[in-house]
This record gives structure tokens, sequence and C-alpha cells, in this order.
């Protein structure tokens, strides 16, 4: 890449949590926890831009609505999963047959790789967010993954092109996790309104409402033209609720059908929905956390630019930045107490790193300098 790199500050580090686990919430503690660890949340002096979380969140509407509601937790949440059915239903302009709520959108996508396994294979990015279907492949579904561009960007003309008559899934995550990369809202239609005559096509929006043009990069609205659609979407990010567990997917009711036949949760969970009730309409607070993550995003991407890197586009609460190690980087932060991810499979040299804080995002733009050697 043609730049300095400290052996001391980054090849040296590149031992230290050599074989880091893909499951975050087990791979980056500093061993033994204090006894003074939080229950919740990073230990003291840990800043962790890991996990594409939003620590802004969530909204105080949601924390109050949930000390309002918590002595009622002894009741099955049934309650509340209907009327944030009826709150989605209207904004999306779709029946309520038209929407499924799961434990976060994570338990969503992968009931519907499930539902769709013993129909067909799964066609996908050879690199986007693929818990969900790894899950599914466990299960015996088949895979076919599709490269990306020399770009990094999702190749739809390839993934069409990979849409056989034994393909029963197509997924696609936009914004694309960890790239941070948004597809061409109209392109992205005419795709759906093509591939979905052939197949259920499934697009994880978990971070749609951070782009800069929502509206215009989602295909939502292709629900209501009948397309084979399922669009996911999660209270886990812009709306800070992460642990609060709760997702939704706008699709057709065949597909909510099929949906529901293979979610494991009962109901949701009475914290989690009455946050998701209260703050769902909560502008100001949506738009205070955007404004946050762009403000930290900023503050990254110039000390990328200050270490000689380059990071692909995002519009995303995540950078994707090119490095010389992406587990040495890692390593080298995790020395100074910033979380970040190690390496995506074969993508050794690409560094993916959460906004958060921003005096936890100003850690890690002190560090990257340094660490290069820059």
């Amino acid at each position: 890449m043609g730049m300095k790199v400290s052996r001391r500050g980054l090849l040296g580090a590149a031992s230290v949590g050599v074989g880091m686990a893909a499951f975050p919430c087990y791979a980056e503690s500093f061993g033994a926890a204090p006894q003074d660890a939080p229950l919740f949340g990073p230990a003291p002096g840990v800043a962790l831009l890991s996990r594409n979380e939003n620590p802004y969140g969530p909204a105080p509407s949601a924390v109050q609505s949930i000390t309002r509601w918590a002595d009622k937790g002894c009741y099955y949440a049934d309650g509340g999963a209907r009327r944030l059915v009826e709150m989605l239903s209207e904004r999306f302009g779709v029946g309520m047959d038209h929407i499924a709520i799961g434990s976060g959108s994570t338990e969503i996508l992968m009931s519907a790789a499930l539902a769709m396994k013993d129909k067909g294979a799964i066609v996908c990015p050879e690199l986007f967010w693929d818990a969900t279907v790894l899950y599914a492949q466990a299960k015996g579904a088949n895979v076919k993954r599709v490269p990306l561009k020399p770009d990094m960007s999702v190749d739809l003309a390839a993934m069409e092109a990979a849409v056989t008559d034994d393909v029963a899934l197509v997924q696609i995550c936009n914004p694309n996790n960890p790239t941070g990369m948004v597809l061409d809202g109209e392109e992205l239609r005419g795709f759906v309104r093509r591939v979905s005559q052939k197949a259920t096509v499934l697009i994880d929006e978990a971070y749609i409402e951070l782009t800069d043009r929502p509206d215009y990069s989602s295909v939502v609205d292709l629900v209501k033209e009948g397309c084979d659609l399922i669009v996911t979407r999660t209270f886990s990010k812009i709306y800070g609720m992460a642990g609060l567990r709760v997702g939704y997917a706008v699709t057709t009711p065949e597909n909510v059908h099929a949906i529901r036949g293979y979610e494991m949760s009962f109901g949701g969970n009475t914290a989690g929905l009455a946050a998701a009730v209260a703050s769902y309409n909560d502008a100001g607070f949506t738009n205070f956390s955007k404004d946050k993550i762009l403000e930290a995003r900023g503050i990254m991407l110039d000390a990328v630019a200050a270490a000689g890197l380059r990071a692909l586009p995002s519009q995303t609460n995540f950078l994707y930045v090119e490095v010389p190690d992406a587990d040495a980087m890692q390593a080298a932060m995790r020395e100074r107490g910033v979380m970040i991810r190690p390496a995506y499979g074969k993508w050794k040299t690409w560094s993916r790193a959460s906004t958060g804080r921003i005096e936890d995002v100003r850690r890690y733009a002190a560090a990257l300098p340094e660490i290069i050697g820059a």
C-alpha cells in the first residue's frame, strides 16, 4: 500500500488476540471481568467500536416507556406487539398481515432462510452480514455466493445471473455490512422487480435510516407493488436498542406466515416493545442520533486520511478501512483499549470500525496514525 508500518505498533501486535472468535460477545473481553464491570455495555475504559451499536440510545421516550410498563413484565407481550404492528402497517401503507415482528431482525432473517432452504438454494454476495445464511447452511441450505465488484460493491448483474431455477431466496444487505456501501435505489428496484418473479428477494435494511436518502435507497415500497419481497429493519441501530431485541419485516402475507413458522421467540418482550412503540415516531431522537453518528464518522474519516489510508464510501455507522493487516490492527487497537473488528474471512487487509461515543471515536482517531506509523 506504499505506507510505513510500525513493527512495534502493528505487526508486533499480531500475536495478541490471535484466533478471536466470530462471536463478539465472547471474544472482546480483556480477560476476567473486574468486579466493578457493568452488567451491560463495555467495561470502564473500553472504547467499544466493534459491534455497530448506537450508544446514544435508547431514546428518553423509550426509557420512560420501559419504566412505565416494567411491572407488566409478568404478562406476555402480545398487546405491545399488536400496537407496533399497527404502527408499522400505517407507516408503510400495508395491511397488518404484511408485518412480522421478531427478536431483532436477526430472528426474521434466520427464519426466512430456514423457511426457504427446502425450496431451493440461497444466492447472496460473497461478503455481507452472513450469520443468517451460515445458520441456514448449518441446517442443510445450499448457499451460492457471488463475488463483489472490484470496487467492493454488490454485483447485482452477477447475482441476477446466478438466479437459476433451483434458487428460492436471494439475500442482500443494503447498505452492506461490513463495507458500508449503499446500492443505487433505482438499480436495486429494477433488480427486485425482475428477480422476484423467479425467487423471493430478501433485503436487509438494518442501516437504511443512516443513508443520505433513505426513501430513495429503500425498496420497501415494492411490497405494495406485489413483489415477492421481504424487507427487514431493526431498532438496534438508529434507535439504539441493540440489547432490547426488536426487529420487523414488511412482506407478503404468505411470507409472514412462513417466517412465523420458524421464529423461536414468543410474542416479543415487554421492555423492547414498550421502547419501540414509544420511540418509533420520535423524530427528535432519530435526528439527534443520526447527527451524532455522522459527526463520529467524519472524525474517523479524517483519521483515516491522516494515516494515509482509505475507507470505502460508507452510509452507515461504521467504516471499512484498507490496512496492511486487519487482525494486527485489531490487536494493536485492543492494546489501547479500543475494540474494533478483526478481518472478515479472506479480506485480511480490510478493517471495520464502528462509530460510537465521540470521546471513544477520538481515541480511535488518535491511535490510527500512531499504529500505522504515519
